[in-house]
This record gives structure tokens, sequence and C-alpha cells, in this order.
């Protein structure tokens, strides 16, 4: 059964901040806060009727207002009319609204549409939460593709680097063969030599 939802407000920078959600903890990751803004007091679930009505309209939706105004919420709000003026100018104050009569009262939402709502939120939730699941599958297709890259060239680098290894080995045993064979070459010639210089001087004398 869906969670039934509250309106909680908060100001944030130029705007007055309002949703409709199941919890404390969802209005704060809905608002991007670091913190905890209901302990640091600046933000408060709220019973205005008014406030209440456009948030359950639009659950899980941030609405805004300009700061310190008291005009409707709305999903695209126009910055405050005073900002920017400097210190000597008056600024200008919003129009005081009539006190609420008793009839606002009967625009609380009643349970079939705070179901409704509720409903509607965690359809929301169910679709954030599938996009987020669709964002991390792609991630995580993207992270195999890469390690499966990285472990081919690694494999192509190995069979590589043996082979450079083998043929290096071959060279350097022919290369062990020909200083062998230099060696022995050197001593047949050097007998050869001797043996031909001794007949060479025998036949001059």
């Amino acid at each position: 059964m869906p969670k039934k939802l509250k309106t909680y407000q908060t100001s944030l920078g130029f705007y007055d901040q309002a949703i409709a959600a199941p919890s404390m903890k969802s209005a704060l990751q809905a608002w991007g806060a670091s913190s905890n803004l209901f302990h640091q007091g600046v933000a408060k679930e709220t019973d205005d009727p008014d406030i209440v009505a456009a948030t359950m309209a639009k659950p899980g939706v941030v609405l805004r207002r300009p700061v310190g105004s008291d005009g409707p919420f709305t999903e695209s709000a126009e910055l405050p009319a005073d900002l920017g003026e400097g210190e000597g100018k008056p600024r200008r104050r919003s129009k005081k609204r009539p006190a609420k009569t008793a009839k606002k009262t009967s625009r609380k939402i009643d349970d079939q549409a705070a179901r409704k709502a509720a409903a509607a939120f965690e359809k929301e939730e169910r679709r954030r939460e599938a996009e987020r699941r669709k964002e991390e599958a792609a991630r995580a297709r993207e992270r195999a593709r890469r390690q499966q890259a990285v472990a081919a060239a690694e494999a192509a680098l190995d069979v590589a680097r043996r082979e450079h290894q083998a043929r290096a080995e071959k060279i350097e045993s022919e290369r062990a063969a020909l200083d062998e064979r230099a060696e022995a070459e050197q001593g047949r010639w050097d007998k050869q030599r001797r043996k031909l210089e001794e007949a060479l001087r025998r036949a001059r004398e």
C-alpha cells in the first residue's frame, strides 16, 4: 500500500520550496540537500491548504516561489522582485492576502486524493529507480567492455613478449654456437699457420 504523503517546505537560495513526499528523507533527497534542514530548523512539514493542494497535485515534484513571498508554488518560479535592489531603495512589499477563512480547511486533500497522490509519487519513484538501474546497467556494460579490451590487450602483449623471449633465446643460442665455431676455426688456423710457417722457414734455409 502506498505510503501517505506529507507536504514539506523549506527556503533555499532565492526560493521557497515545497514537495509532497512520504518522509523527510525523501524531501531532503528531492531538494538535493547535503545536510538535515529539518534539524537545522529551516525546513518543516506544513498543513497550509494552498501549499498542500499544489504539492499533492504534483507529488514528488519540487515546487518553488520567490523567497519571502506568499504567492503560489509552481514548477517554474520567477526570481524575487526585490533581488539586487540597493539598500537605499525601499523594497516592494508583497500585498497582504486576506486572512484565511474556515472555508480553507475544505480544500485539504481527502483520503482518496491522498491515496492517488501517494500512488503517483511511488510511480514516479519507480520510474526514477528504473532509470537509475538502466544507467547503472549501461555503466556496467561499459566497464565490462573496457575490462574485456584491457584483458585482450594484456593477452596480446603477453604473447608478443613470449615470442620475443623465444626468438632472443634462439639468437643467443645461435650466437653461442657461432662463437664456438669461430673459436674452433681460430684454433685450427693457428695450428695450420704454425705448420706452414715452419715449412716456409725450412725452405728458406
